[in-house]
């Protein structure tokens, strides 16, 4: 049995409580908000948010980070990513040395373009950060709905704990030492699935979803690949995987901003109806810089940047993308 502190008590942290008490171990959950911390101390669920999903009741919730953290063998940081960063500088004068921590949250930072657990080591150098991700929403977790997801870290003991801790009948983890093709992967996803759901909220059909499934992969492999990562990460789990799930779920809170965006409202609008960090809005503008840094072509993501900032409807995106330039999609093998 490990003791494991949740940073976070949000949908998916909340539903990470459930599964790791579930295996055994002693779980405790965070939230900086008094009035979340009540919710689950009380009503032992989200309500609105992650209705039916029950904490049982030896799973403590606190409003006190440093009791979250003390004695703790695990930290799962399950804050929204534009969070990340201010939540793990407050971590750190609790954080003791070697201390694990899990980041399960996906998105890159705008103004340094570092991925999440480059913020987290940055932040608290003294941890020894890992990451999990995969195509899992918190909804069908919460409720022991079979998943499979990833664990990355820098050693391979790590790794292999933080596998066995997670894993259930129900929760399938694999191992790999690629952190940063990993969450590429998380972040980028996510501003494909805007794009994926601006095209259904237009009317269009399975062609043009698959379309941007497979192009928007190829977008973000070509980047990761040029950043360091490893192939074969992009067409795994954390990468066609978490891309399928988030491009066609109706759980998927990117995909539904991008389905309002379609229908014709507002980044905004779009933001405010969801009622939940849409992660994609915030990774959309350090995809592009990345871009623009590895001088690698993204023309999805450019197109949904154009939308969410630039006010350029999705309809005339769309259009833009389909008639741009005739090209080969893979330059392997030889004409005969």
């Amino acid at each position: 049995m490990a003791k494991i502190g949740i940073i976070g008590a949000g949908t998916w942290g909340t539903a990470l409580a459930v599964l790791l008490n579930n295996n055994a171990h002693e779980v405790m959950i965070w939230s900086i908000i008094p009035e979340e911390v009540e919710m689950l101390r009380t009503k032992r669920q989200h309500e609105k948010k992650l209705p039916g999903v029950i904490l049982a009741p030896n799973i403590d919730v606190t409003g006190d980070l440093e009791d979250a953290m003390t004695d703790k063998d695990i930290l799962v940081l399950a804050v929204p990513s534009p969070f990340t960063r201010s939540t793990a500088h407050s971590m750190r004068a609790f954080c003791k040395e070697g201390q694990k921590i899990v980041d399960v949250a996906k998105g890159v930072e705008e103004k340094t373009l570092m991925t999440l657990s480059q913020i987290i080591e940055e932040e608290i150098p003294q941890a020894d950060v890992a990451v999990l991700s995969g195509p899992s929403h918190a909804e069908e977790v919460g409720k022991c709905i079979p998943t499979t997801c990833v664990v990355g870290a820098h050693s391979r003991e790590t790794a292999e704990y933080l596998q066995n801790i997670f894993m259930s009948k129900v929760f399938r983890v694999y191992t790999t030492p690629d952190m940063l093709g990993m969450e590429l992967g998380g972040a980028l996803k996510n501003v494909i699935a805007l794009a994926a759901g601006m095209a259904d909220g237009l009317g269009y059909g399975d062609n043009t979803k698959a379309a941007l499934i497979t192009r928007g992969i190829a977008e973000i492999a070509r980047l990761g690949i040029k950043m360091g990562g490893i192939p074969e990460t992009f067409y795994g789990l954390t990468g066609i995987g978490d891309l399928i799930v988030t491009c066609a779920s109706v759980h998927s809170r990117n995909r539904k901003a991008g389905y309002l965006i379609g229908q014709g409202k507002s980044m905004q609008e779009a933001m405010d109806e969801v009622g939940m960090i849409v992660e994609g809005v915030y990774s959309a503008k350090a995809a592009i810089r990345l871009a623009q840094k590895y001088q690698v072509e993204l023309p999805i993501i450019e197109q949904v940047n154009k939308i969410l900032f630039e006010d350029k409807k999705a309809a005339d995106a769309l259009n833009d993308l389909m008639l741009r330039d005739p090209k080969t999609e893979s330059d392997a093998g030889a004409w005969k």
